[in-house]
């Protein structure tokens, strides 16, 4: 695979969050303009005053016009991008591209999901009409076979690797009790997670991403106005994207101990920054965890860990908010949170808090000084994937 890619070319002068819950009282209307307005206040700027929008959204709406109408935009491009779980991403990438190729001075990506009080349940991909021969398992039954799979590959005892992975939620439920915004703010200790009820194989409540409404957005401008609007940008460093064209559901000797689409947005990315080491180099991670198998399996993927060694770098606290490289430090989807489409915008949040020194001393990572941090989605299922990789610096 090769891309050029736009490295330091644009940078991220303002983002926006919103809490990632069940918003009783907010519809997907209020969450976006609440997203919107936080990022483009920040830089004195109304919504009107941004050149380009990119909507990102699963299913809580259709066309630019979802934007457009709550903000009062007048005479504006706002383009609707979906992608599965990497639907924030996608509309930050296509943002970021509009932006480097001089189409546009600025540009706003924001992602939004409301979902919650609609009935919705898991991570199901809103229904099309199909010739009826696609998979049937749920997401939590296709990853829930992850585990068994790198257990035997590994000759790993199931029993212990399934606190290996109440180890991974662990950690994330430990970072997302320091975050105001996460859905999930309590501690969960391992024999906890590991007592909770089987939704899928040996996979509990807990080592599942938490369903959620929230919004999350992004201002970009290039490189060489960055300091116009803010003292310490976020420069864009990489963005892959990979899309699978499914045949590992038609192969049954698939290995479901790795993705091939994830490792292949991963080695781009690295190329497009220059990154040779990334376990070393990188300060941070914000990666994918929607089960906790697939985190423990992008550890190798995506280089931080060799192969077959992650299950004892989780043990050993190689990931933990205090170690090494520290991954998932606001909580990541099983604890912060999955609104689909601005996850991707809501994991580059963090790192736009960390990497400028901006997070809460609680949870606030110690490899800050490296510079470099990593955001990472998947969406689909393991045969048959979208992925995404993005590396950002200060």
């Amino acid at each position: 695979m090769s891309s050029h890619g736009i490295s330091d070319q644009v940078a991220i002068v303002s983002m926006g969050c919103t809490p990632f819950k069940v918003h009783w009282d907010k519809g997907a209307d209020d969450l976006l303009v609440d997203a919107v307005t936080q990022t483009s206040a920040a830089v004195g700027l109304q919504p009107n005053d941004i050149d380009a929008y990119w909507l990102g959204t699963s299913q809580s709406g259709a066309s630019g016009m979802m934007a457009a109408g709550p903000l009062k935009l007048e005479g504006k491009p706002v383009s609707r991008v979906e992608n599965y779980c990497a639907t924030g991403s996608e509309a930050l990438r296509n943002a970021a591209y509009a932006v480097a190729s001089g189409a546009y001075d600025t540009a706003l990506a924001v992602g939004v999901e409301k979902v919650k009080d609609g009935g919705y349940q898991g991570l199901n991909a809103f229904p099309y009409p199909t010739d009826g021969t696609q998979r049937t398992l749920t997401a939590a039954a296709m990853f829930s076979l992850v585990a068994p799979a790198y257990a035997r590959r590994y000759g790993i005892d199931e029993d212990d690797l399934r606190r290996v992975l109440a180890t991974i939620a662990s950690k994330n439920h430990y970072n997302g009790a320091r975050n105001p915004l996460a859905q999930f703010r309590k501690e969960m200790d391992v024999d906890a997670i590991c007592a909770m009820p089987a939704v899928a194989g040996r996979l509990g409540v807990f080592d599942c991403a938490g369903v959620a409404d929230g919004s999350s957005a992004a201002m970009i401008v290039r490189a060489e106005d960055a300091h116009k609007y803010c003292d310490n940008p976020l420069y864009i460093k990489a963005l892959s994207l990979v899309a699978g064209n499914g045949s590992g559901l038609l192969d049954p000797d698939y290995d479901y101990t790795t993705f091939p689409e994830c490792v292949a947005a991963g080695e781009d990315a690295y190329a497009q920054a220059g990154i040779t080491d990334p376990r070393t180099e990188l300060a941070m991670a914000e990666v994918h965890d929607c089960f906790t198998p697939t985190e423990l399996v992008l550890m190798e993927d995506l280089g931080f860990s060799k192969r077959g060694e992650a299950y004892t770098d989780v043990t050993d606290g190689v990931f933990d908010l205090k170690g090494d490289l520290p991954v998932n430090s606001d909580g990541g989807p099983t604890s912060f949170g999955h609104p689909v489409g601005a996850s991707g915008l809501r994991m580059i949040y963090e790192l736009w808090l960390q990497l400028r020194g901006e997070a809460p001393e609680d949870r606030r990572i110690s490899t800050a000084d490296r510079g470099l941090g990593l955001t990472h989605n998947l969406g689909g299922y393991p045969g048959e994937m979208v992925a995404f990789v993005g590396i950002f610096g200060v």
